[in-house]
């Protein structure tokens, strides 16, 4: 339900995909310029290709492309395998990832409509088979641009915790808590700036699924 009065498909159908589409249009439009700045930059700075696209699963877990601007370059060892993401995380994936410009080609999957402006992240799609069936339940709505655990903690949260945070938002969406989050992930991208790395890891560690 949405505010206890419009059910949660009234809602997505009337109002948050339809400002999904603007928000995700006027993105594309005022910031064209940047689109080609950063194309030109991840170009020089990433050794070639600019984008990252991958595979992820969407609303009822069905499968779409991801596009961001690459943050990791393709630097490999002498036996030709990638190196760690520490290593190929270089200075301009940092900056891009400290103020989630990485994530800005995303406005192209909101307008296509695999994903929204705001809603739990998409993951891997191999985490799939790992989640019990109360985390599945993330995917009963469209994925987001940024989310509630994007805004309490990002990389810095448990899975668990993580999972949680996803669960009680599609438990309960609301217009004022979507104008929240969108808010507060403003506030933790450009003032902020925190939660991007784990503890350990430069990115945030692989679900292995659920113990015990």
């Amino acid at each position: 339900m949405v505010n206890n009065h419009i059910p949660y498909g009234l809602y997505e159908k009337y109002f948050k995909r339809p400002l999904d589409l603007i928000c995700g249009l006027l993105a594309v439009i005022v910031f064209s310029w940047l689109y080609v700045v950063l194309i030109i930059l991840g170009a020089i700075f990433m050794r070639g290709n600019p984008f990252f696209v991958q595979e992820r699963p969407g609303k009822d877990e069905k499968i779409f492309k991801l596009i961001k601007f690459r943050t990791m370059d393709s630097r490999k060892d002498k036996d030709g395998k990638l190196l760690p993401d520490e290593v190929r995380l270089n200075k301009y994936g940092r900056f891009l990832r400290s103020t989630s410009l990485d994530e800005l080609p995303e406005a192209f999957n909101i307008i296509k409509g695999d994903m929204s402006v705001v809603g739990p992240r998409p993951l891997l799609v191999k985490y799939l088979p790992r989640y019990n069936e109360e985390q599945h339940r993330r995917h009963e709505v469209r994925p987001g641009l940024s989310g509630l655990a994007q805004v309490n903690g990002r990389n810095t949260v448990s899975w668990s915790d993580k999972f949680k945070y996803d669960v009680e938002y599609v438990g309960k969406i609301t217009f004022g808590g979507d104008l929240k989050i969108i808010v507060d992930s403003f506030l933790v991208a450009f003032i902020k700036r925190d939660g991007i790395s784990s503890e350990t890891s430069a990115t945030m560690e692989e679900f292995m699924g659920n113990v015990g």
